[in-house]
């Protein structure tokens, strides 16, 4: 799989529709055991759920995690301070796939970001081991691989046209786990584990609406291989919106796109 360049600017064109599961998740998470909350978002991307936790803890000090230099970029531009409740709001580079906490966090969460870290069920005892006694550690990510979404992109990129230029560059199917394997894994490590799926119903607006909203997250891999051929990169769009027209048809009021998540909220053991 390809790291992706990413792009805040287009993946903000849909931020009401992506920040509804992160709302979804926090309001899971129950009361944390420090009076001033320390507080990391793992994959922060351009900061703007991330400015969202200190409405729920205004005293927290939140730092924001991400490798993206453009996405915080953007966070750190519109979202780092000082908070309205006395914390602060900062943000950080670092990288999933071997962040290891060095300090005490009383909440870890990650917000659609670990479907792009491999093997990131096995990170989860380094996060867990930095909590706090009673604190938390909560993610979500898009539980959709088989949809048509990412079917259809695969089948494209695995075509003659274009299999030596994408293969091996999207994200593949196992990029996330059964919810009974990560409940599973987050109980053996102490917690009291609460794992569920959502399957959010979007509509969404605009011509072609369903590639617009790839191309902020799931096409990025792609984007990035073909970045150096605008010719190739446009054809490669043409063909995959067809697709995507004909597996998500418009309506009179917008295209509507199935979306399901998966959710888990782990209070680490006293």
């Amino acid at each position: 799989m390809t790291t992706p360049t990413w792009d805040p600017e287009q993946y903000l064109r849909h931020a009401g529709h992506r920040a509804r599961p992160f709302a979804d998740l926090l309001a899971r998470v129950p009361a944390l055991p420090g009076a001033r909350p320390r507080i990391a978002d793992l994959g922060c991307g351009p900061g703007n759920v991330t400015a969202t936790l200190a409405g729920r803890w205004p005293t927290a000090h939140i730092t924001g995690y991400d490798n993206s230099p453009e996405m915080l970029d953007r966070a750190h531009t519109e979202h780092e301070g000082p908070t309205a409740g006395g914390g602060r709001l900062d943000f950080a580079h670092a990288d999933a796939r071997d962040w290891t906490p060095e300090e005490s966090y009383d909440l870890i969460v990650s917000n659609a970001t670990l479907q792009w870290v491999p093997g990131h069920l096995d990170r989860f005892a380094d996060w867990i081991a930095a909590l706090a006694p009673g604190g938390t550690f909560a993610f979500q990510v898009p539980d959709n691989i088989d949809a048509p979404l990412h079917a259809l992109m695969r089948e494209l990129a695995a075509t003659p046209r274009w299999k030596d230029r994408l293969a091996g560059v999207l994200r593949r199917t196992g990029s996330v786990y059964d919810p009974a394997v990560y409940l599973d894994r987050l109980a053996r490590l102490g917690c009291a584990p609460d794992v569920w799926r959502t399957t959010y119903l979007h509509v969404l607006a605009g011509e072609g609406p369903v590639l617009d909203w790839v191309k902020g997250t799931g096409l990025r891999p792609a984007l990035t291989a073909l970045a150096d051929d605008p010719e190739a990169r446009e054809a490669f769009l043409t063909e995959y919106r067809d697709l995507l027209r004909g597996a998500y048809p418009s309506a009179p009021y917008g295209t509507v796109l199935p979306f399901r998540r998966l959710f888990a909220v782990a209070v680490k053991g006293d």
